[in-house]
């Protein structure tokens, strides 16, 4: 009856594992339409503009308002699953981006791409934390959920690279809404599958949910993230536009934060805040994003307009950049257990500096070979530092604020996205634009000059109107001027990356696992009361238990039990047999 009862255990043991497993592919497969939507679109923006005709504005909002929308709720529905139920709000973000990607594919107007892509960003605030809280729910062992982290940050790797790809492909070959389309048949795939599969679960019941926090919160992020992109965008830190909401936005977070601080039962423990590990790993996924985002931003323009590449052959390129991705990814919880998190970290922040420095190499002639090279560094990289990063912050905090957590991190890697648009284009731009300035004085109109300043893109429109020697003039020059601004560009990202590699040095050592520790302790720990059962039901005639020391001389010593002694040396009266 025993060995069928363990039986029993080890067969319900092993389908939990696979169960963990399962869970974690459609996790996985909800995230690779995220990260897949958030940049399918770039490619397909002139087509978009033929058709629908948007103004400057509006083609603005149709680029920014899904990554504005779902970094400025990501807060707000992280925090409500771990209230009401994260697999609750999973599903509820299915349906709502399979019916926005229908509503985009359909859009005959500016503004009905705008208002799908933006409930595309609610469907996607919902799905991104709950994603990544239900891991840590599922992987409670913490090398288990390394490896499963590695899969999921590698899987947002591969979905934010191939976007491109595959809207160039449908681009080419289809018309601009089926970008959106490809959606609806993942959503009704992952839709029911994940009804079925997903487990259930929460956070402690910690008092009613904020609801005006939580939209102070979304406000404030709204603010922010606009002020930042508006600043990537070109415009002027001081115009009304982008100072106002910058400044709104900040001071919402404080309130938002004071508020926090507050209440008895807050939607987010600022106390997670105090914790070195968990701030500093924060901060290496700002600055992890701020590079990739900003760096892959500056790749393609140079794919597309020095070296002329079609937007195909552009996200081609760059595929290198997602197998070494994946490659990081895969290994990244071997990685972690031999490197630790300081280190791990620290030493893929290093290697990006360096692949970033090897691509200064790139001039005005396709390099291929240093391209791929770069790229593969440039993946690997990033790849291990958002990893290591992901990984520590999660551990850092109980289960039951895994919600919470999971959207400061998701937050996070939004604001990085954004600052490295804002932060790399405005260097880029400011870098590009002198090379310039002496136009005027070979011939070229200086109002033709003064626009090609703007960008390479706008610098080969007006070479173009200009035609003959001064347009191939200009034309030249503003490639050269590009390429020394690209120069200049990767240079500052480096220097960026190496404060990334020092402000590791906070977090922890060696990668600990709590969980399989106090499990060690709890076993240790009642050793000396099952001894002591063996003492009282055994007879009078037993000797206390003795201790040894364990096997090195270090520890608390164990206690075993003493051999039975002869019934003489009792004084029992019995012969000993």
């Amino acid at each position: 009856m025993t060995g069928t009862s363990t039986t029993v255990s080890r067969l319900r043991a092993a389908a939990g594992d696979a169960d963990r497993w399962v869970v974690l592919v459609v996790l996985c497969l909800s995230l690779l339409v995220v990260a897949l939507d958030a940049t399918v679109l770039h490619v397909a923006v002139p087509a978009v503009t033929e058709d629908l005709r948007p103004s400057a504005v509006g083609l603005l909002w149709i680029v920014d308002s899904y990554p504005l929308v779902c970094a400025s709720l990501l807060i707000l529905f992280g925090t409500l699953g771990d209230r009401i139920g994260r697999r609750r709000v999973l599903l509820f973000g299915y349906a709502l981006f399979g019916i926005a990607s229908a509503l985009a594919a359909t859009a005959d107007s500016a503004g009905m791409l705008i208002a799908a892509r933006a409930l595309l960003g609610v469907g996607g605030a919902m799905i991104m934390p709950a994603t990544l809280s239900i891991l840590r729910q599922v992987f409670p062992d913490r090398r288990e959920r390394a490896l499963a982290i590695g899969v999921w940050t590698a899987v947002a790797a591969v979905g934010a690279a191939t976007g491109p790809v595959i809207g160039g492909f449908l681009v080419e070959h289809y018309w601009w809404g089926s970008v959106f389309l490809i959606n609806i048949p993942l959503m009704a795939l992952i839709l029911p599958a994940g009804r079925w599969l997903l487990p259930e679960s929460r956070g402690g019941d910690d008092g009613p949910w904020d609801v005006l926090g939580a939209l102070t919160a979304a406000a404030g992020v709204l603010g922010v993230v606009l002020g930042i992109k508006r600043i990537g965008g070109g415009e002027g830190l001081l115009d009304p536009a982008t100072l106002v909401p910058l400044l709104a936005g900040a001071g919402l977070l404080v309130l938002f934060v004071r508020r926090q601080k507050r209440r008895t039962h807050p939607l987010i423990d600022i106390a997670m805040f105090s914790r070195p590990a968990f701030t500093t790993a924060v901060g290496c996924i700002v600055l992890a994003m701020l590079a990739l985002v900003g760096l892959e931003l500056i790749a393609v323009q140079y794919l597309q307009l020095v070296l002329d590449l079609s937007p195909l052959e552009t996200g081609l390129r760059l595929l290198p950049l997602t197998f070494a991705a994946m490659a990081a990814g895969a290994t990244g919880s071997w990685t972690l257990s031999r490197l630790g998190p300081r280190r791990m970290v620290g030493w893929g922040f290093v290697l990006t500096a360096a692949a970033v420095l090897l691509l200064t190499l790139m001039g005005q002639h396709d390099r291929p070979v240093l391209l791929t090279a770069g790229f593969v560094l440039l993946g690997f990289g990033l790849q291990s530092t958002l990893f290591g990063a992901y990984e520590s912050m999660l551990s850092e905090v109980p289960a039951e604020r895994a919600g919470g957590a999971a959207a400061i991190g998701e937050t996070s890697y939004q604001l990085g996205a954004g600052m490295g648009i804002a932060l790399l284009g405005s260097v880029m731009n400011a870098a590009y634009a002198p090379g310039l300035s002496r136009l005027h004085e070979e011939g070229v109109p200086a109002a033709a000059g003064s626009a090609a300043s703007h960008s390479l893109g706008e610098a080969y429109q007006v070479a173009g109107r200009l035609g003959g020697p001064l347009g191939d003039l200009l034309r030249d020059t503003a490639r050269r001027a590009f390429v020394d601004g690209l120069h200049v560009t990767l240079l500052v990202s480096a220097g960026l990356l190496l404060l990334g590699a020092l402000a590791a040095l906070r977090l922890p050592r060696a990668m600990d696992c709590p969980a399989v520790e106090a499990a060690c302790r709890e076993a240790v720990a009642t050793v000396p009361e099952q001894v002591a059962g063996w003492e009282s039901s055994g007879s009078a005639a037993r000797r206390a238990p003795r201790e040894l020391p364990p096997p090195g001389g270090q520890g608390r010593p164990v206690p075993r039990p003493a051999r039975r002694q002869p019934a003489e040396a009792t004084g029992s009266g019995r012969a000993a047999r």
